[in-house]
């Protein structure tokens, strides 16, 4: 290539959208099908799970993959998936022991309830899911659970009492016990939506979806708060890296930190999902948590 040329694509590359160039869909045409989202993978990333789609979400139901001489095989229900379509299964999430995935559902609720169910690793198969029970679960919707190191659980719920139209809380584990849930409170939780809640492995910080936010880029974008003494900081923008003119949701992290992955969702004549990883030093979270306040 012509130097000329190599300097017209840098440019351009600017010009166009800094998300573009830095950031890639995941294993398109096997996992990335323009009807997918949600990735969670295990820590050695050879086992993944996300969600598929049909008819634009009127069903959902989460498949599984397994790499194989740096290929994925082809995809098949989850194990611990409702295969009818009857119900929807969603938000896949690898706790940090790599045995124990979340996940949500409304298998015997009313089709717009979700719970959160777990799902345990036995050797080399997963063993039956569970629910939460009624200690996290709500007569609402309660989803998208990430797990800490800690074995606290950070999740979205439209319950009474919250700030806004979705909220974020966190229910605490003591003794192997889970307390009642906790709402982030108004740093994070507005009038508006906040979901998808990402929570690091330390709980150093967290990573979740809102939307209507002055500074967002689009439909819905992806900021970051940090964790300090006197509690959670003002949320930030992840930047252009991330955020679009479109969605970004379903935000993640691979266990060995190096890589982030997160959703995109392209409102057209018809809905078009895909998951993207990204290098996670292009985030700059140390700069970022400088930044917070």
């Amino acid at each position: 290539m012509k130097p000329h040329h190599i300097f017209l694509c840098i440019v351009v590359c600017f010009w166009i959208d800094v998300s573009i160039c830095q950031t890639r869909v995941v294993a398109p045409d096997t996992i990335s099908t323009n009807d997918v989202f949600g990735l969670a993978l295990n820590a050695d990333q050879t086992e993944a799970f996300w969600v598929k789609s049909w008819g634009g979400r009127d069903s959902l139901m989460i498949l599984t993959s397994h790499k194989v001489n740096n290929h994925w095989s082809t995809p098949q229900p989850a194990p611990f998936s409702v295969t009818t379509r009857k119900f929807k299964d969603i938000d896949p999430f690898f706790a940090p022991d790599g045995k124990t995935l979340l996940f949500n559902s409304n298998r015997f609720n009313d089709p717009k309830n979700f719970d959160i169910w777990m799902a345990k690793k036995e050797k080399d198969s997963w063993g039956e899911p569970s629910s939460l029970g009624k200690v996290i679960n709500s007569d609402s919707s309660d989803f998208y659970a990430t797990m800490a190191s800690s074995g606290n659980i950070y999740f979205t719920s439209n319950r009474a009492g919250g700030y806004g139209k979705t909220d974020i809380y966190v229910a605490t584990q003591d003794k192997g016990k889970y307390n009642k849930p906790v709402n982030l409170g108004n740093i994070v939780n507005t009038a508006g939506f906040e979901s998808n809640p990402y929570i690091s492995p330390k709980e150093d910080f967290l990573i979740f979806l809102a939307t209507d936010r002055k500074d967002g880029y689009g439909d819905s974008d992806l900021y970051i708060t940090f964790k300090k003494e006197t509690g959670w900081t003002t949320p930030q923008n992840l930047g252009n890296v991330i955020n679009t003119t479109h969605g970004e949701f379903c935000p993640s992290m691979s266990s060995d930190g190096n890589y982030f992955y997160f959703s995109r969702v392209k409102r057209g004549k018809k809905l078009e999902e895909n998951i993207y990883q990204v290098e996670l030093k292009e985030l700059q979270l140390e700069t970022l948590r400088k930044q917070a306040h």
